[in-house]
């Protein structure tokens, strides 16, 4: 795939984050800034790089590295692959029943394997703490409703 085509996907997948952007619900509460404002700063920002990165492809100023004669995959690229798709799944299908953190940990070590961390008990604390962290930022701290971290504790 052509750095060019890549900046393709990246524009079109920037449409579809500020189309989602566009229809989150306004709050009901009266906040001087609304729920939509951060999305869409961000969105906006991925979109001005995707741009600047689509000009500077066509323009022949970006190269795929991939294809150079001395570069060639790791092995075990498949396994690495498995194993982020794996910890997406898993964090989806498992969010409901078991709250947030054991997936969100499930979900890390994925994303762990699949950047050849071993799985350990050492990556699961971390991982652990990690998904706990951001369910007490974002749950407790700033309101966002994750539902619960451990439904049948908290």
């Amino acid at each position: 795939m052509t750095p060019f085509r890549i900046a393709l996907l990246l524009a079109a997948l920037c449409g579809v984050a500020a189309w989602q952007v566009s229809v989150i619900p306004e709050s009901l509460m009266q906040m001087t800034v609304g729920p939509t404002l951060v999305p869409a700063v961000v969105v906006g920002g991925l979109t001005v790089l995707a741009l600047v990165y689509g000009v500077s492809a066509w323009r022949g100023r970006q190269s795929d590295e991939s294809l150079a004669e001395d570069q060639s995959a790791l092995p075990g690229a498949n396994t690495r692959l498995l194993s982020l798709l794996a910890g997406g799944v898993a964090f989806m299908a498992l969010v409901g029943p078991l709250g947030f953190i054991i997936p969100g940990t499930l979900c890390g070590m994925g994303v762990a394997r699949a950047f050849d961390a071993p799985l350990r008990l050492k990556s699961a604390i971390v991982c652990g703490a990690i998904a706990t962290a951001f369910w007490v930022l974002f749950a407790h701290i700033l309101g966002v409703g994750l539902g619960p971290g451990l439904p049948w504790l908290i």
